[in-house]
């Protein structure tokens, strides 16, 4: 059969822009809520508030803290599935011979368009926008227990580098206060 009979998904990465951000919460707060509803408690997750989320992603759009600073969205057609955003990190003091690094700050995919390619673009077009920044290396941090974002990371040649923190996330299940631990994963560019 004629490849043009066979149609293609519109799939697509592009830069976000104004406008994007109310799309950009919505992922970003239910993906967390299918990521980390049951670590953290509905409670926790409930407490964000919307509008702070959708105004914080719109001040990253529109004035972001630095121009290395990038904010990414994935399209399915004309609708926002996913974004990531990216950072500069600096290279530590006397290290003349290091170039800059920068870290995934979020990749989030909603969770009906999951495993459709969109996370693997999404992080492509950040590693592109990182080299062309001067990066050579990527770093992020991921929960204990998410085990599809271990997944992902691993099969892209990211690894954990054995850094670890933890958050306070509010009340927990339990209605005690919920930590969340994460561990720093890594890569050259």
């Amino acid at each position: 059969m004629p490849s043009h009979l066979h149609p293609t998904a519109d799939v697509s990465v592009r830069p976000a822009v104004p406008g994007d951000e109310a799309a950009i919460a919505a992922v970003q707060l239910t993906a967390w809520r299918a990521a980390y509803g049951d670590t953290l408690g509905a409670g926790a997750l409930d407490m964000l508030d919307e509008a702070v989320v959708v105004e914080r992603w719109r001040a990253a759009i529109a004035a972001p803290p630095a121009g290395t600073f990038h904010v990414l969205v994935a399209l399915a057609g004309p609708r926002l599935v996913g974004f990531a955003s990216v950072a500069p990190v600096p290279a530590p003091p006397n290290a003349a011979d290091q170039t800059p690094g920068g870290v995934l700050l979020a990749l989030e995919v909603a969770p009906a368009q999951q495993r459709s390619g969109h996370g693997s673009r999404l992080l492509a077009a950040a590693v592109d926008a990182l080299r062309a920044d001067g990066a050579d290396q990527l770093v992020t941090w991921v929960a204990d227990g998410d085990e599809a974002r271990i997944r992902f990371l691993r099969t892209a040649g990211l690894s954990p580098d054995g850094a670890v923190r933890e958050l306070a996330s509010g009340p927990g299940p339990d209605g005690a206060q919920a930590v969340l631990r994460e561990h720093r994963w890594g890569a050259l560019l």
